[in-house]
């Protein structure tokens, strides 16, 4: 089954938010719901379809569908940490296609900034249960030094720099200036990114995403209900998912899920990476954006650094602009987990409703991309593909 031109996104909301002192985690949910569905033009009693991830407090989806008030036939609480939200556009084409439902609603939020979290500098600890847990937690491997290790091995294997690296923070800041709710709206020289404080050799403070509060929604419904509404009517082209992880010892830290990912979302969109005329690359760190360009087929394995250098992801400027919001770098990635902000921005390019500053011209065709987990040890990755109808 393809679930190429089978569901529509109709709905989407980022919270302003960027830091939540007086409201609760349901809270945040539930308002990203109410402005995703009002963005649709559709109500809370036509949802019949709910998609969340880890972040949901309570049991999977049924202590936020018990809040929210909603009667579904269908949930789905896939948990693949950040790249949760990618992913779940292609479920919900899956079931509306199958018939399980026509109106899905995808929800995000947390509350991190708020309550203090040290997101990249301490030890992730998944549970004793967890297999990898009692031979890796010993070592103390914060999210930051698992995507220095990535960025060090890049750099040993194709001369990749720091430099090259400091573009893509550059490129996010030229996009957030223009983005009034962006935490960071300060455009930045390389030079500002590679004279930062060192955060983990080689990334630099400047190449770490920001941490923010708030969330995102999105509604993803059925061609039928699409046809019914008054907004910009934006194709599900093609979805792609897949693990990467330790394969047994065979550890190659240059790559990512998204050698996988990518082609199988291209493949059942029927199109090339030289068709897409935007991108929304999860940027957790520089090194992730880097890497994930070259393993979408964007440009060549090991020729990233050069992909990327120049301005070449400025809108307006380079080839390719990416994370026209600011991104995870500048803007916002809510809850630690950047998926859900990267699907917005892009049905907002599709719709020709991001800032005209950063909006491109004759945008039919968008990726979003989210690398959940870590890229330096096991990770999903999701790959979509959208058009404008």
């Amino acid at each position: 089954m393809t679930i190429n031109g089978k569901a529509y996104i109709a709905g989407i909301y980022e919270h302003p938010t960027r830091k939540a002192d007086d409201k609760s985690l349901a809270q945040l949910h539930a308002e990203v719901a109410k402005g995703a569905l009002e963005d649709a033009g559709l109500g809370k009693q036509d949802v019949d379809g709910y998609f969340c991830a880890g972040d949901a407090p309570g049991l999977g989806p049924l202590s936020l569908v018990d809040y929210m008030g909603l009667k579904v036939r269908h949930v789905d609480a896939t948990e693949t940490g950040g790249s949760s939200y990618v992913l779940h556009v292609g479920h919900a084409a899956e079931a509306i296609a199958a018939g399980k439902c026509s109106v899905a609603l995808v929800t995000l939020a947390g509350r991190p900034r708020a309550e203090g979290m040290a997101t990249g500098t301490a030890p992730r600890n998944y549970g004793a249960a967890a297999p990898d847990v009692q031979f890796e937690y010993p070592f103390g491997p914060t999210v930051v030094n698992m995507y220095a290790m990535c960025a060090m091995r890049h750099m040993h294997e194709y001369g990749t720099t720091s430099r090259q690296l400091a573009w893509i923070k550059v490129a996010a800041s030229h996009h957030a200036q223009h983005n009034p709710h962006a935490l960071l709206r300060d455009v930045v020289t390389v030079e500002e990114v590679v004279a930062s404080p060192m955060i983990a050799d080689p990334l630099h403070r400047l190449d770490c995403c920001v941490i923010t509060d708030g969330g995102g929604a999105l509604v993803v419904v059925s061609p039928d209900v699409a046809k019914r509404l008054s907004r910009p009517r934006v194709k599900v082209r093609g979805a792609g998912e897949a693990p990467k992880h330790q394969m047994g010892g065979k550890v190659d830290l240059t790559y990512s899920g998204a050698v996988w990912s990518g082609p199988a979302a291209f493949g059942e969109a029927a199109v090339t990476p030289a068709d897409i005329k935007y991108v929304s690359i999860y940027d957790s760190f520089t090194i992730t954006v880097l890497m994930t360009l070259e393993d979408l087929g964007f440009c060549a394995k090991g020729q990233g650094g050069t992909f990327v250098a120049d301005g070449n992801l400025i809108s307006g400027v380079g080839k390719l602009p990416f994370n026209t919001d600011g991104g995870g770098l500048c803007n916002n990635h809510p809850a630690n987990r950047g998926g859900m902000t990267k699907v917005i921005e892009a049905v907002r390019q599709l719709r020709g409703e991001a800032h005209p500053k950063v909006q491109v011209k004759n945008c039919g065709l968008a990726l979003a991309h989210g690398t959940g987990g870590s890229l330096g040890t096991r990770h999903v990755s999701a790959t979509l593909i959208m058009e404008r109808e």
